[in-house]
C-alpha cells in the first residue's frame, strides 16, 4: 500500500512539474494572458512582500544584536546607554563590512536603490541589476543595522525590483510587460513595510512607472494587497505610528500657517537633498586625493557617524522613536531644530560615505521635526486661532518626504495610512502642495531624478530626453554595401574636417553633430585591431524613424 501511495505522489509530482515547464514554454514564446499576468502579480507581491518582511526583520534582529535594542522603535534610548567605545565601533565595523560587500558585488562600489529602480523602469525595459541588487540589500541592513542614518524603503524597493526582474527574464517579458511586473513588486514592498496598500499602489505608478496607465492598475494593485496581507499577517494591522492628542485644525483661517509650513518645508527639503549631494562629491574628491580604497570608504563614514551619535544617539538607524516623538509633542522647540540639523548631517554621512538605505524614513523624521518646530512658534504667536502644534508636525513630516520624492499623492496617503489620521486632509495637502511646489524648482524634480541627472540619465525632462540615450549608433548605421548606403569618398573626406561619431555612442550624442554639421548622414568610425575606420554611416532619417516610433511606443504605453 505504501509503495502504491508513493507511485501515486511520485507521478503527481511529475505531472505538475510537466505541466509548470509546460506553462514557462508558452510564457516564454507567447507571454503570458491576462489572467496569467494577474497571477504572476499576486506572486510577485506574496515574494517582494515576504522580501520586505525578511529585510525588516533581518534590521530588527542585527539592532538587538549590536545594540541590544529589544523594542526596533526605541533603538537610540538602548544606544544611549552603551560605552562610548561601543557607539564609535559598531558603525565603523557595519561600514567596513558594507564596503567589503559593495567593493566585491557591484561595479562602482554604489548600493542601489529607488533611482535605479526608476532607471530600469525607463530605459532597461524593466529590469534592475540583480547581483549588484542583492548586494546592495546585504549592505544596506548591515547599514541600517549597525546605526547608518538611511531608510528602509529603498533596498526594499531595489530588492523587490531584483524579483521582478528575474520573473521578466524568465518569461521572456517584453518592455510594457517587465515595467509593469516592476510596478507590482514596488507597490508590494512598499505597501508591506509601511502596512500601506493604497501608497504603495500610488507610489509605484507616480514614482517609478511615472504613469497612471489603466492597464498597470489591476496588477499593481493586486500585488500591493498581497504585500500588505503579508505585513499584517507578521505584525497585524497596526500603524507606524501612534497619535496620543489630537490632530484637527481648530479654524480654518489656521490654513494659511501650512501655507508657510509648506514654503518652510520645500527649503529643509532641497537644503537636505543638496547636502546629501555635496556629501558625495566631497567624499569622492577626498578619494580621488587620499588614493582612499573604496572599500574603506564606508568605515570612515561609519565611523563618523559613531562619533556624531556619542552627543547625539538620536540619529542612529530609522529615527522612527524621534519622529514618534515630534508627532506626539514630546519634544522641546530647541531639541526639534538641533536634531535637524544633526538628522541631516548624518544623512549626508552616510550617503556620502556610500553605506546604503534609503532617503524617505530620514525625510519623514526631518520633516515631523521641522513641522513641530513651526507648530510651536505658530500657536505661541496665534494661540486663540490654531489647533494642536502636533497637526504642524504631521503636515511636515508629509511635505518634507513629498518634496525629497517629488511624490505628493503617494507621501499623502502614506503619512495618512502611517498615522491612521485621515481628519487632517486639508492641513497636510496644503503643506505638501507647496513644498513639492518649492522643491522641484530647486532640484531636478525630486531627490532621485537628480540623482540620476548627475549620472547622466535624463529621466526628470521625459521621455523626449532619455529615449535618445537608449539607441546605439552601430546598431542603426548603413554599412557599406548596405541599401542606400553612403559613398566612402564622402565619409572620408567628412572625417577629414573632423565631422564624425563613434560606433559605441548613443543618438543623445548624434542628434546634435546632425544640426552642427547640416549634413543629412554622419561617418561612423570604430577601432578594429588598433586602428580607428570608417565603419558606416548613421543617416538623419533612420535616427528620426528610430525616435519617433518610441515617442509613439512610449505614449501608447502610458496612455493604454
Amino acid at each position: 500500500m505504501l509503495a502504491r501511495m508513493q507511485g501515486i505522489l511520485r507521478d503527481a509530482i511529475s505531472a505538475l512539474v510537466v505541466w509548470v515547464l509546460q506553462v514557462l514554454r508558452a510564457l516564454r514564446r507567447k507571454g503570458p494572458t491576462q489572467i496569467q499576468f494577474w497571477l504572476i502579480a499576486l506572486t510577485i507581491g506574496v515574494a517582494a512582500g515576504l522580501a520586505a518582511l525578511l529585510f525588516r526583520k533581518g534590521i530588527n534582529a542585527l539592532e538587538m544584536l549590536a545594540y541590544g535594542a529589544r523594542d526596533p522603535m526605541r533603538l537610540h534610548s538602548f544606544a544611549e546607554t552603551l560605552p562610548w567605545y561601543w557607539l564609535v565601533l559598531i558603525p565603523t565595523l557595519g561600514g567596513l563590512a558594507v564596503g567589503v560587500i559593495l567593493n566585491r558585488y557591484t561595479p562602482d562600489g554604489r548600493a542601489r536603490a529607488v533611482a535605479d529602480v526608476i532607471e530600469g523602469a525607463a530605459t532597461e525595459n524593466g529590469r534592475v541589476e540583480i547581483k549588484a541588487g542583492v548586494a546592495s540589500a546585504a549592505a544596506s541592513l548591515i547599514t541600517l543595522g549597525t546605526g547608518g542614518s538611511s531608510g528602509r524603503e529603498g533596498p526594499v524597493v531595489h530588492l523587490a525590483g531584483v524579483i521582478s526582474s528575474w520573473i521578466s527574464n524568465r518569461i521572456h517579458a517584453d518592455g510594457i510587460t517587465g515595467r509593469d511586473l516592476l510596478g507590482c513588486a514596488v507597490a508590494a514592498a512598499v505597501s508591506a513595510s509601511f502596512n500601506a496598500p493604497i501608497a504603495g499602489a500610488l507610489f509605484a505608478l507616480e514614482v517609478v512607472l511615472r504613469h497612471f496607465a489603466v492597464h498597470a492598475f489591476a496588477p499593481i494593485v493586486i500585488a500591493a494587497v498581497a504585500g500588505t496581507v503579508i505585513s499584517r499577517l507578521a505584525f497585524g494591522d497596526v500603524t507606524e505610528f501612534v497619535l496620543t492628542s489630537t490632530t484637527a485644525l481648530r479654524f480654518y483661517v489656521e490654513l494659511p500657517a501650512f501655507i508657510l509650513l509648506g514654503l518652510t518645508c520645500g527649503l529643509v527639503a532641497t537644503a537636505l537633498m543638496r547636502a546629501v549631494f555635496l556629501a558625495e562629491d566631497w567624499g569622492n574628491w577626498v578619494q580621488a586625493r587620499t588614493g582612499l580604497p573604496r572599500w574603506l570608504r564606508p568605515a570612515v563614514a561609519g565611523a563618523l557617524l559613531g562619533c556624531l551619535a556619542l552627543a547625539f544617539p538620536h540619529i542612529i538607524g530609522v529615527g522612527y522613536e524621534t519622529t514618534s516623538a515630534a508627532l506626539t509633542g514630546r519634544l522641546l522647540m530647541h531639541e526639534a531644530l538641533v536634531f535637524v540639523l544633526v538628522k541631516a548631517l548624518a544623512v549626508a554621512i552616510t550617503f556620502g560615505g556610500r553605506m546604503g538605505g534609503g532617503i524617505f524614513s530620514p525625510s519623514l523624521m526631518i520633516g515631523a521635526l521641522t513641522g513641530l518646530a513651526f507648530g510651536m512658534i505658530a500657536t505661541g504667536f496665534f494661540p486663540t486661532v490654531s489647533g494642536s502644534y502636533t497637526l504642524y508636525a504631521l503636515a511636515g513630516m508629509g511635505a518634507v518626504a513629498a518634496a525629497v520624492l517629488g511624490a505628493p499623492i503617494s507621501t499623502t496617503l502614506i503619512v495618512f495610512e502611517m498615522t491612521g489620521d485621515w481628519q487632517t486632509g486639508l492641513a497636510v495637502m496644503v503643506a505638501v502642495s507647496m513644498s513639492t511646489a518649492l522643491a522641484s524648482r530647486l532640484v531636478d524634480r525630486s531627490f532621485f531624478l537628480t540623482q540620476l541627472e548627475r549620472r547622466g540619465v535624463h529621466v526628470a525632462a521625459g521621455p523626449q530626453a532619455y529615449l535618445l540615450g537608449m539607441f546605439r549608433v552601430g546598431t542603426l548605421m548603413r554599412r557599406h554595401g548596405d541599401p542606400g548606403a553612403a559613398a566612402p569618398e564622402r565619409l572620408a573626406e567628412m572625417v577629414e574636417d573632423g565631422v564624425a561619431i563613434d560606433f559605441n555612442a548613443t543618438l543623445e550624442a548624434a542628434m546634435p553633430l546632425f544640426e552642427k554639421a547640416g549634413s543629412p548622414f554622419l561617418p561612423v568610425t570604430g577601432l578594429i585591431e588598433g586602428e580607428t575606420q570608417i565603419l558606416g554611416a548613421l543617416f538623419h532619417v533612420d535616427a528620426l524613424k528610430t525616435y519617433n516610433r518610441a515617442l509613439a511606443a512610449t505614449a501608447a504605453e502610458e496612455h493604454s
